[in-house]
C-alpha cells in the first residue's frame, strides 16, 4: 500500500508526543495557526491564547528539537517501525473515523490489508478461568478462519489467548500497546509479541521506547474498540480494564458483546446493553456468521 506521510511529518511527531498535548487540543492549534509549522514557530504568549495551552505546554512546545525527531525518524524507520501519519493511506480507516484518533501512529510488523476494517476486539480479565481463556482462543481462531483481524492489548490472560487463537488460525492480529513498540509489556509475552509480527502488528500512539504508565494503558483502550467494529468482553472483573474499551466502544457506536457468565464485570455490561453471548460453541458460530453478515 503506497504511504502518503506529508512532508511535516516530523512537525506532527514532535507534536503528539509531549505528555498532555491530546489530538483535539493539537486541532485547536491548527485552527489558531494554520499550519504545524507555525505552531512551532509561535512565541509562547500567542501559544497560550489557545484553550487548554498554559505555561507548561508552551515551554514543551517552544523547546521541541527538530534535528533530534528527524534523526529518530530516519532510526525507527531502519528499524522497520513506520510513524503513520492520519493522511497516510496505511493509517487505519476504522480508526481515522474518531474525532480522537491520534495525529500519529507506530506500527511494528505486517502492513494493513484493504480488508482491515473487518476487525473485532476481544478483551477481558488478566486471570481468567479456564473456560474463559479456551473461549477467547476459540473465537479468535474462528474470527481468523474467516478473514477477520483480531484485535487486542497483549496483556495476559484473554488478550494472550485472543492472540495465540489468531495465530493458531493463521489469521492477522493486531496488539495495541499500552507503551512504546519496543518496549514490549508485560515482558512475559515478548515472546508473543515476535511471533505477533509475522502476523500482524503492534501499534502504540506513543513514542517507540515509553515504558508503560497507566494512563496510556487506559487510553489504549479506545484504540483498541476504535479499531473493531465491535468488542467482545469474555469475562471481566468489576475494575477490569476491558471495561474501558467497552465503554469506549458503546461511545463510538461499536456493538459491545459480552459473554453472560457471573463475572462482574459481564453482569454490569449486559445490564447496560451489551449483547449477552450464551457460552457455548453454538454462540460463537452464530456471532461470527452475524459479524459476516454486517460487514
Amino acid at each position: 500500500m503506497t504511504d502518503h506521510n506529508p512532508p511535516d511529518l516530523a512537525h506532527w511527531v514532535a507534536l503528539c508526543l509531549i505528555p498532555g498535548l491530546g489530538s483535539k487540543t493539537i486541532a485547536r492549534l491548527l485552527d489558531q495557526f494554520g499550519s504545524t509549522a507555525a505552531i512551532l514557530a509561535a512565541d509562547a504568549d500567542a501559544l497560550q491564547a489557545v484553550p487548554r495551552i498554559g505555561p507548561r505546554l508552551a515551554a514543551a512546545i517552544r523547546a521541541i528539537d527538530l534535528d533530534r525527531v528527524r534523526a529518530e525518524l530516519v532510526t525507527w524507520q531502519a528499524d522497520g517501525i513506520a510513524v503513520l501519519h492520519q493522511s497516510s493511506a496505511a493509517y487505519p480507516p476504522a480508526l481515522a473515523e474518531l474525532d480522537d484518533a491520534p495525529p500519529v501512529l507506530f506500527r511494528l510488523g505486517q502492513p494493513g490489508t484493504p480488508h482491515e476494517q473487518r476487525a473485532a476486539a476481544i478483551v477481558g480479565t488478566r486471570r481468567p478461568s479456564a473456560p474463559a481463556r479456551h473461549l477467547a482462543g476459540t473465537l479468535a481462531a474462528a474470527l481468523a478462519d474467516h478473514g477477520w483481524t483480531v484485535v487486542s492489548g497483549l496483556a495476559s490472560g484473554i488478550d494472550t489467548a485472543a492472540h495465540r487463537g489468531a495465530i493458531r488460525a493463521n489469521g492477522r492480529t493486531l496488539a495495541v500497546l499500552g507503551s512504546g513498540v519496543r518496549m514490549v509489556y508485560p515482558s512475559q509475552n515478548a515472546g508473543l509479541a515476535q511471533r505477533i509480527l509475522a502476523h500482524g502488528a503492534l501499534i502504540a500512539e506513543v513514542h517507540p521506547d515509553a515504558p508503560p504508565n497507566s494512563p496510556v494503558l487506559v487510553a489504549r483502550n479506545r484504540l483498541i474498540s476504535g479499531l473493531s467494529r465491535a468488542v467482545i468482553v469474555i469475562e471481566a472483573g468489576e475494575t477490569s480494564g476491558s471495561l474501558h474499551a467497552a465503554r469506549f466502544a458503546q461511545v463510538q457506536g461499536r456493538i459491545v458483546y459480552a459473554v453472560d457468565n457471573e463475572s462482574a464485570g459481564n453482569r454490569t455490561l449486559i445490564a447496560g446493553g451489551a449483547r449477552p453471548l450464551p457460552p457455548d460453541t453454538t454462540a460463537w458460530d452464530q456471532l461470527v456468521g452475524e459479524l459476516i453478515d454486517r460487514y
